[in-house]
């Protein structure tokens, strides 16, 4: 499995309905991400100042490159997009981050 982390910026003032959103995440959503062979996804925050660090592995063989198309992946972003960050398209602006340093 490959391990990857990048960043997200959301609006401070929107944590709590961030974090409310997450905890009602769509079941066929849950599913798309699986499918495209995502575990182990985990988001943290910043309450400073919304900076949003996520990380998740992929099976090799993933799909991930492939949620964009999907319209359940396209909702979400709409769903989303007025609390966060994002790009013209409605994806949220995300930084890959290199890894520096890892303790297996």
């Amino acid at each position: 499995m490959e391990q990857i982390a990048f960043r997200m910026q959301l609006d401070p003032a929107q944590a709590a309905e961030y974090e409310r959103r997450h905890d009602e995440i769509w079941p066929e959503l849950v599913a798309a991400l699986k499918d495209a062979g995502i575990s182990d996804y985990s988001i943290f925050l910043d309450p400073s100042d919304g900076s949003l660090f996520a990380v998740l592995r992929r099976r090799p063989g993933h799909a991930m490159d492939a949620l964009p198309e999907q319209a359940v992946m396209r909702r979400w972003w709409q769903a989303m997009a007025d609390i966060m960050r994002t790009n013209p398209d409605a994806s949220p602006t995300a930084s890959p981050l290199r890894r520096v340093f890892h303790l297996p």
